[in-house]
């Protein structure tokens, strides 16, 4: 990727509610279907960051062809994550954050509500959902549920979360088509939930539900917007979110590391690809990367997969903003790296005619920008209109979660 220019950085906290670090937009037209149980196991493993805290993992068993995890004892029971030892695309599946799963109670998706976590009581780990602070959660003063534990700790760190009963796994599902979005399930409604474990008695008003469920998650400043149907589309898919304050803020500037997590969670939500994130990230993947930093894994998997690259100096510069050109130029290693994974060669096969941008010509990405415009439409005006790219200028948010999407839909 060619020198960025010089921009201010976005705000950690800014950058941590975009990607992962808040809960997702409630989304009542959101189903679920059954999973079959023994493919998954569920993990408390060792923390990374500076505290080093546990954190909670998900691993599915997709095929036979080789094991994902092997398990050992009993009271704890010790398990060894064998898909960290090979590339496990298409044969494990892994979810370590809000991306991967959620909570569902009987009355709906709850992952707005109560999210979930790893805590230590007396020798043990638990699986808990701790209520989200916002104002709005009539939970937000409810003691935390507990949903599993693992009766000690296993001397590997990796220990084995059992379900108490009346939770289990299920799917997201939209419109009849299934997700690869987990939920950890119960059939009894939030409210009795919150009751049978200490909490406050919670009234909410009923819900009737529509005649049609609603397409799409609306955002109060996208509906004038020229790619909502793209960022509804994007929400659905589940690599980028909204705001608490139901906001999706479509005309924001992206940065490096922002446009890496977009790419790597869009991935990694398709059928037959399965991103193998560490962990923990031992090492700073680059020089101004701290490996507890929010995003180190990623980027780190996207620097090894050839998506991203760094500069001759040897840093990254996660905070600096991204143009639409360099965007593009990522969006095209993400697309040839899903076809390396899937056994389809590198070479982007065009889905239509080129579009002739009128201020392409001789820049850097032309070559780029113009491949992405025949492949499935990837690469077009600036706010579809005119015949202009303008590759200097920022990525926002709405193109950025329009390109992304257009690549994850794109069928070769």
């Amino acid at each position: 990727m060619k020198p960025l220019r010089l921009a201010i950085a976005a705000a950690t906290a800014a950058t941590l509610t975009i990607f992962g670090a808040t809960t997702r937009v409630d989304a009542q037209s959101f189903d679920n279907v059954e999973a079959d149980q023994e493919s998954f196991v569920l993990v408390a493993s060792p923390g990374g960051g500076l505290l080093g805290r546990p954190e909670f993992m998900i691993i599915e068993q997709k095929s036979d062809a080789q094991q994902c995890w092997s398990e050992s004892g009993n009271q704890p029971t010790q398990i060894e994550p064998l898909l960290l030892n090979f590339d496990f695309s298409g044969i494990c599946g892994r979810s370590t954050d809000s991306n991967g799963y959620s909570i569902r109670a009987g009355d709906g998706d709850a992952g707005s509500r109560f999210n979930l976590a790893i805590d230590e009581e007396d020798g043990e780990y638990l699986l808990i959902a701790t209520p989200s602070s916002f104002p709005t959660n009539p939970y937000r003063n409810s003691p935390p549920l507990t949903l599993g534990r693992t009766f000690g700790k296993a001397s590997n760190g990796f220990t084995k979360i059992f379900l108490n009963p009346g939770w289990r796994l299920t799917r997201r599902a939209f419109e009849g088509r299934t997700l690869g979005h987990l939920y950890l399930t119960n059939d009894a409604t939030l409210a009795a939930l919150v009751e049978q474990g200490g909490g406050p008695v919670v009234t909410e008003p009923p819900v009737t539900p529509p005649v049609t469920p609603p397409t799409t998650v609306t955002f109060r400043d996208v509906t004038n917007d020229v790619y909502a149907t793209q960022i509804a589309r994007a929400v659905e898919i589940g690599f980028i979110a909204g705001f608490q304050d139901n906001t999706f803020r479509p005309r924001n500037a992206l940065t490096r590391e922002q446009l890496v997590s977009m790419v790597i969670e869009a991935l990694d939500a398709q059928e037959n690809i399965s991103i193998a994130l560490p962990s923990a990230v031992t090492s700073s993947p680059f020089t101004d990367v701290a490996s507890n930093r929010w995003s180190a894994a990623k980027i780190q998997f996207a620097s090894q997969s050839g998506i991203v690259s760094g500069y001759p100096e040897g840093d990254f510069r996660p905070a600096q903003e991204v143009t639409r050109a360099e965007m593009m130029a990522v969006v095209r290693r993400a697309a040839e790296y899903r076809k390396r994974v899937l056994g389809q060669g590198t070479a982007l096969t065009p889905t239509q005619g080129a579009f002739n941008f009128s201020d392409t010509q001789g820049h850097w990405a032309a070559d780029v920008i113009s491949s992405l415009s025949a492949y499935c439409g990837i690469a077009t005006p600036v706010n579809e209109a005119g015949s202009a790219f303008v590759p200097n200028s920022d990525a926002l948010r709405n193109y950025a979660a329009t390109a992304v999407v257009r690549l994850v839909d794109c069928p070769n």
